[in-house]
């Protein structure tokens, strides 16, 4: 009987388990929940404040706030950098404190602060979205929305009245809205001379103390207390307009400030050969340094003579005379058409002995290329005077961009009256119909100047400067300028567009020395142009 009951039992479990996968296949397959609804798809745009809070518990401030630009790459690039900015962080922190921490451990009658560990751990801070602000000066301004919940690992000693306690900082949380200005911006790697860091608004800064290895936090009122003395010191020191100033580059170095003058006598050129068909040359000379954006200097012309005198005396600043060259032109000046090129030659700055006067007589050259075999052919003879003379300590002019002052007008500017320096920064929007090749021509009183032609941008930048010699203030003048794009290709149809226009009143730059501003352009679409202007007296 018992292994009767062993085999009705083992099919029994048998035939019940195999009875009940068949009807519960059957009851899965014929039967469904009529209580089940398909999912309701909407776009982020449908939803109301509620359902978007609970779809996105925390939104992105790039998502609310438009003038904000997504960072993530910045993210990426801090997270695999951490581990470096850490220490570099924690080292500037430690110099910054011990004066701050110097100066007030005495009001509490305090023996000494000092940091025992001091990291940020290994969770990064995230940057929520960042502003960028464009200004008409050489400045780059940003404001990030910083947020950090962090794991530090920073411990603090504390020594009064003999006794000594360590304190612990955990559970550390940084809401911050910095602005960060980097200027001025300068022509030398990284482009850019101090750092300047300024809070928009209190910071929200929370964390845990442990002391003796309790939470010191916890007692009734301290958190409070503590939250509030963070945000009134921090505020006191570093909310804007206050800021805190980290320099990186002596600007002076990197816009490399004048360290001399060189004065150079155009005395005579002798033996020019003949240009025009039916006549002698017309020829004047023109000076330039290298690395110096400065217009040309020009002497005058000399009409039908092969061999002209000037005895015209010109003044320039040198800046970097190891690297510094004066190019030295002789044309042949064209009423019509451009002015052809009689001859070329240079003389390096660092050839010159300092305070000594050397005439020179230069050999007129097709080209300052030694292979060039047109050089063999005589093409006359340039007589200079030049003299370099580098400033003492004592008269090393200041740089004008560092100070905000303007530059006094050179010798032999007219009494009561003054030199009007316009630079020509750049331009943006500018685009004509068949071409956009843009150059910039100015007017003042009947003498015009001209940019150089960029090719093919509808956002220029020429970065050029030129003087106009006045002999009384322009209270009652005004600039013309105008903007218009050459064709490149040779062609009598559209050769010469009309990008806009702007006139510019030159009274304020009388009364107030320096503008620096953008103009809309008329009979432009949304062209702009960033014009800056100078009045020098003597």
């Amino acid at each position: 009987m018992g292994f009767l009951n062993t085999i009705l039992s083992v099919f029994g479990f048998g035939f019940g388990s195999c009875v009940g996968l068949v009807i519960g296949y059957y009851f899965f397959i014929f039967f469904q929940s009529t209580d089940v609804k398909d999912p309701e798809v909407r776009s982020l745009a449908d939803l109301d404040a509620k359902d978007l809070l609970r779809v996105l518990p925390e939104i992105p401030l790039w998502v609310k706030n438009p003038d904000f630009d997504r960072v993530d790459w910045l993210n990426k690039f801090i997270q695999h950098m951490w581990p470096y900015l850490d220490k570099a962080i924690c080292k500037t922190a430690r110099d910054i404190s011990k004066p701050i921490i110097a100066e007030h451990i005495p009001k509490y009658k305090i023996e000494s602060v000092d940091f025992e560990t001091l990291s940020l751990g290994t969770l990064p801070p995230t940057f929520q979205g960042m502003k960028v602000y464009t200004t008409e000066e050489k400045e780059l301004i940003m404001e990030p929305a910083l947020k950090w919940a962090g794991n530090p690992n920073i411990h603090v000693t504390v020594k009064a009245f003999g006794l000594k306690a360590t304190v612990q900082v955990v559970d550390l949380q940084v809401f911050a809205h910095p602005r960060i200005t980097l200027k001025p911006l300068v022509p030398a790697f990284p482009c850019f001379a101090n750092i300047y860091v300024s809070l928009m608004e209190k910071p929200h800064v929370d964390f845990g103390l442990k002391l003796l290895g309790a939470d010191a936090m916890a007692i009734p009122g301290l958190y409070r207390f503590v939250q509030e003395l963070i945000k009134e010191q921090v505020a006191n020191m570093y909310l804007w307009p206050k800021t805190l100033e980290i320099p990186i580059l002596d600007p002076g170095k990197a816009r490399k400030k004048p360290v001399g003058v060189i004065h150079v006598k155009v005395v005579k050129a002798m033996n020019l050969k003949k240009k025009d068909l039916l006549g002698a040359s017309d020829p004047y000379v023109k000076l330039k340094l290298t690395e110096d954006k400065l217009p040309s200097k020009k002497t005058t012309v000399k009409y039908k003579n092969l061999n002209p005198e000037w005895n015209e005396e010109f003044s320039m600043s040198i800046r970097d005379p190891q690297t510094q060259v004066l190019e030295v032109f002789v044309y042949d000046w064209e009423k019509f058409g451009s002015h052809e090129k009689m001859g070329i030659n240079v003389v390096p700055v660092k050839d010159l002995t300092p305070e000594e006067t050397k005439v020179m007589t230069l050999e007129l050259l097709k080209s300052m290329d030694p292979e060039d075999v047109r050089n063999e052919k005589s093409r006359g003879q340039l007589v200079l005077e030049v003299t370099y003379k580098p400033f003492k300590e004592d008269e090393m002019p200041d740089d004008p961009e560092d100070s905000g002052t303007v530059e006094k007008a050179p010798e032999g500017t007219p009494d009561g009256g003054g030199l009007l320096v316009v630079t020509v920064h750049q331009a943006q929007d500018v685009e004509g119909k068949h071409h956009t090749n843009p150059y910039v021509r100015l007017i003042l009183k009947g003498e015009e100047r001209k940019t150089k032609t960029i090719k093919k941008n509808r956002d220029p930048r020429w970065e050029e400067d030129f003087e106009f010699m006045l002999e009384e203030p322009p209270n009652d003048d005004k600039l013309h300028v105008e903007v218009h794009s050459v064709s490149s290709r040779i062609g009598l149809l559209h050769p010469k567009e009309n990008l806009g226009y702007v006139d510019i009143n030159l009274a304020d730059v009388v009364s107030n020395r320096r503008i620096n501003q953008s103009y809309n352009l008329i009979d432009s679409k949304n062209g702009r142009i960033q014009i800056e202007l100078q009045w020098r007296t003597s």
